[in-house]
């Protein structure tokens, strides 16, 4: 075992070297741990990586990659020359890891302190799977986190609620070294991480991190432990193994955590021939580690086919649970007649989004929704009042409270998506979604199904004042529309409706985008319904190409008005003074630039023609429009950070009638 542990951080270090660049000692610090886990008690099948019922393991400090590349190589998920193209353009080893179960990587991480909170997330679904199809579900969430990760401040949120639920699926391994990039941890914090996670409800085990026994017996005992989730405290030795030029240990060495050993000050040819490795050709792994490997993977795939077999007992007992069961996780959409739905006219979007998620709470038995103690507000209610809240002692509700933590709340979601099975989408006021941005992000790099509920979606929040009111949001969220993943898609769908009907197609559009995330910004305020000509429903489904003509004129139009949310009802209203002035008018609601920008050029020309005036109206950043208002027509948003007033006052006095919009347009025309 001691072997395999020093293989891993030969393989390690000798990636980071040949790469000139990398994080070489945590990777060597944490390999026996991460050498027992994978040796001895992670259960997954080697032949079968999307396994439902594998247990998963969660990297929160992504620059420990080689740490992970090189376990996953000693399991047969890597090949050594995989990880000699460690960092290079186009290699499967990226400097820090990228979901790919086929390789068994569970998770993108990097951002400290989000990576271990995605572990709480999965654990959570996990055990809302079992609660709904039994304990032949059972499976173990493990979590790694360093010195940076603890510090990290979402840390508190993911130790506050895994606590408070009792997560005893849950395992996390603090690979405790004392070392940090530019300073020893002693320097920045003086906490009691043992008190901190016992004071959460957690169980903590403390010991010596290089120690494989002692590693043995700390995962024996967190299996063992119930009602709570178990935090393994090692104390580990940063570049274990490290030896300067002149034979003497430069171990527990800041200069390890970001550099090659070589340009640390450290000897890499000492330091792997201290290994037992041969510094001339370190990318081998010894024949008795190979054997220690192999064996390991064969107990795995009889294991899973044990497992599996009971699974399929089950399966043939209970065949409509089954058919549940592999629909969850199919990644298809639920088939719902959104075109039933009633709403209410005349309604704020968040009411109507309440309306949708009752229907949702009903009909769609894989979703859970969360909100950062704002349910009654965001109107996250609408789906609780048709279920209930997870609790320690019942999973099988499908709302979470999470309290007041975005990002937290966030990252929880994306644990969730990762582990499968569950359909997440979590709330809170939009300006807040500030907060969330860093977990968004890394939904939206890891093609993550997350839907976010972002509700008071402008100034009109009013009396809150500029705290509360977004501005600047709106225009942060759409540039991820412009940004696309690494599937050539636009990374995140972002939908603002202008009306209750736009609102249940754009809750029909979350739940059918099972490829990237979806933001839904919603209003506070109510607004009035777009006119139709004939069903509004049918009309507003063109909400699917990301802009469409709502009211036109005959002919050609002299000016096209274009809008999101709230302002397209403003813009109805304008477009009544100017008709009165036999000003032909196009109006235009576009709830995804994004979206549109996908369309065919011979759609989006039918919709906003060139050489036709164009006016914007936005409650946000006038960038929000300006890219489809271009040089020949002029956007009226804000310039500043919002006011404390009612919401009717701000509108009068900052331009958002139509009064100002018949002005605006005539000055142009």
């Amino acid at each position: 075992m001691n072997r395999a542990a020093d293989n891993i951080r030969i393989l390690a270090a000798s990636m980071v070297e040949k790469a000139k660049s990398g994080h070489p000692g945590g990777a060597m610090g944490g390999a026996d741990f991460a050498n027992v886990l994978y040796s001895e008690f992670l259960q997954y099948d080697p032949s079968d990586p999307n396994w439902i019922n594998r247990d998963r393991f969660f990297l929160d400090p992504g620059h420990m990659s080689p740490m992970l590349y090189s376990v996953l190589c000693l399991a047969g998920f890597f090949e050594l020359d995989d990880l000699k193209q460690f960092r290079q353009w186009g290699s499967v080893t990226p400097g820090h890891p990228e979901v790919d179960l086929k390789r068994g990587v569970e998770n993108t991480s990097g951002p400290l302190g989000q990576g271990h909170v995605y572990a709480v997330g999965a654990a959570i679904a996990a055990k809302f799977l079992a609660a709904k199809f039994g304990s032949w579900m059972d499976h173990t969430i493990y979590a790694f986190i360093s010195d940076g990760g603890i510090q990290e401040e979402i840390s508190q949120g993911g130790g506050r609620i895994a606590g408070h639920l009792g997560l005893d699926n849950l395992i996390m391994f603090y690979d405790s070294n004392d070392i940090q990039l530019s300073t020893e941890t002693k320097d920045v914090s003086s906490e009691d991480v043992e008190k901190k996670y016992q004071a959460w409800g957690w169980e903590v085990i403390t010991i010596a991190g290089n120690d494989v026994n002692a590693i043995r017996s700390a995962i024996i005992k967190a299996k063992s432990v119930t009602g709570k989730p178990t935090i393994i405290i090692g104390k580990t030795i940063m570049g274990k193994g490290a030896l300067a030029a002149d034979g003497s240990s430069f171990e527990r060495k800041c200069a390890t955590h970001g550099m090659p050993l070589g340009e640390s000050g450290a000897s890499f040819e000492k330091s792997i021939a201290n290994l037992g490795g041969d510094a001339g050709n370190p990318f081998v792994i010894f024949e008795d580690v190979k054997a220690l490997y192999a064996t390991r993977r064969a107990e795995l795939i009889a294991a899973a086919a044990k497992k599996k077999a009971e699974q399929a007992a089950w399966e043939a007992e209970n065949p409509e649970l089954a058919a549940k069961l592999h629909k969850f996780f199919s990644k298809t959409a639920p088939e719902l007649d959104f075109s039933a739905i009633q709403q209410k006219p005349n309604q704020a979007t968040r009411a109507a989004s309440a309306t949708v998620l009752g229907e949702l709470a009903k009909k769609v038995e894989n979703m859970i929704v969360s909100s950062a103690d704002l349910s009654n507000s965001d109107k996250t209610d609408g789906f609780l009042k048709n279920t209930k809240a997870i609790t320690r002692d019942d999973f099988s509700g499908s709302f979470l409270q999470a309290g007041v933590c975005e990002l937290t709340m966030a990252a929880i979601m994306n644990g969730m998506a990762l582990h499968g099975g569950v359909i997440p989408a979590c709330g809170t006021f939009f300006v807040f979604s500030d907060y969330m941005k860093p977990a968004v992000r890394m939904a939206a790099l890891m093609e993550l199904q997350v839907i976010y509920i972002w509700t008071h979606d402008a100034f009109r929040v009013g009396e809150d004042g500029p705290t509360h009111e977004p501005v600047e949001q709106e225009a942060q969220i759409r540039l991820m529309e412009k940004l696309q993943n690494h599937s050539h898609r636009n990374s995140v769908l972002v939908l603002r409706p202008a009306d209750v009907i736009e609102t249940t197609v754009a809750w029909k559009m979350a739940l059918e985008n099972t490829l990237t995330p979806t933001a839904l910004i919603l209003s506070r305020q109510n607004i009035n319904d777009l006119p139709a000509k004939t069903d509004r429903y049918t009309e507003a489904l063109q909400s699917e190409k990301g802009a469409y003509i709502v009211e036109d004129c005959e002919g050609t139009p002299d000016v096209v008005l274009l809008a999101s949310g709230s302002e397209v009802s403003t813009l109805v209203d304008g477009a009544v003074l100017l008709k009165a002035e036999n000003v032909k008018v196009r109006i235009v609601s576009v709830p995804s630039e994004g979206l549109f920008r996908s369309q065919s050029k011979e759609y989006q020309e039918s919709v906003i023609p060139s050489g036709i005036k164009v006016f914007g109206l936005t409650a946000g950043l006038p960038v929000n429009l300006e890219g489809l208002v271009g040089s020949n027509g002029k956007v009226w948003g804000l310039q500043s950070f919002g006011f404390s007033a009612p919401a009717k006052v701000l509108d009068e006095k900052l331009g958002y009638t139509a009064q100002n919009v018949y002005n605006q347009v005539k000055a142009m025309l």
